[in-house]
């Protein structure tokens, strides 16, 4: 019988977080495996003498922190992660995807990415004015880490662009086209590189279609090259589990936005009735007996 730990953030939850714990238990228990929830501030794993150590005692462990130093220990000292340490880490790191993603057929926005600023200093502009030419108007502004739409903004004129750049100048970020109408895009969710489930996600009163904005979901179907995109983004950034979010440009094109490599699913379960909790644990354990 293997046994297996739900690895969460000790200091943030929410509904869709415990809905997705609760569902990924659940269906692993159904298929014979004993699980754990943990929490990423257990002190999961350390360094010691010349090794990575750790306390559990786990086949396998399915990682929905982003905590990548723990991440990469705990593959260090023997235990098979779902999704991999690098996979999250260029999920979490917005810059990083794109910048993984060149050169494989994903067409992305336009995204510039923002010098290192070690410590505040006045600017001559010359940065902003580069932004303004490439870009233009409106210009997302996105800081690199962060999920469910927060740390996203948008500037339409050059007073908004310079108070962002003020707010986030010591703080990673891009800044990026903005694509569509705004407000709408397909949140695709793969499992072993496979599309299992899409939605289209409407939200009328915000630029951000995320859920968590107000956001609502319905059902819909991906073109050839929308599935392209997502399943490419996945294959090349090593997911085991994904939602990739593609945007439907002005000239009716598809744009890949970003991938979270531990995307909820408590909406797109409502919406199309698939079971993505009991695919991932399919797949997680048909990965195993490779």
């Amino acid at each position: 019988m293997k046994k297996c730990a739900i690895i969460v953030n000790g200091f943030y939850t929410n509904p869709s977080i415990e809905h997705q714990v609760a569902s990924l238990k659940r269906e692993l228990e159904v298929r014979g495996v004993v699980c754990a929830v943990v929490k990423g501030n257990e002190l999961l794993a350390h360094v010691e003498g010349c090794n990575a150590v750790t306390w559990l005692d786990v086949d396998f462990a399915v990682y929905l922190d982003k905590d990548v130093h723990t991440a990469r220990l705990l593959e260090r000292s023997g235990i098979r992660l779902f999704n991999s340490a690098s996979a999250i880490e260029l999920c979490d790191d917005k810059m990083l995807t794109y910048i993984a993603l060149t050169g494989k057929g994903v067409r992305m926005p336009k995204t510039v990415s923002s010098p290192v600023m070690y410590r505040p200093v006045s600017e001559d502009g010359t940065f902003l004015n580069r932004v303004e030419q490439e870009i233009g108007y409106p210009t997302v502004v996105k800081e690199v880490f962060g999920s469910m739409g927060y740390g996203v903004h948008l500037a339409v004129n050059r007073d908004e662009l310079d108070a962002l750049r003020q707010r986030f100048k010591l703080v990673p970020h891009l800044y990026q086209q903005f694509i569509g109408r705004g407000g709408e895009d397909k949140r695709v969710i793969l499992v072993g590189g496979e599309v299992v489930a899409c939605m289209l996600r409407k939200n009328d009163g915000d630029f951000r279609s995320n859920i968590e904005h107000g956001g609502k979901g319905y059902v819909t179907e991906l073109t050839d090259e929308e599935k392209y995109i997502a399943t490419a983004a996945a294959r090349e950034l090593g997911l085991d589990y994904c939602g990739v979010d593609i945007l439907t440009g002005l000239d009716g094109k598809p744009y890949f936005c970003e991938a979270n490599s531990n995307a909820f699913f408590r909406g797109i379960e409502a919406v199309t009735g698939v079971s993505v909790a009991g695919k991932y644990a399919d797949f997680i354990l048909c990965s195993l007996t490779e």
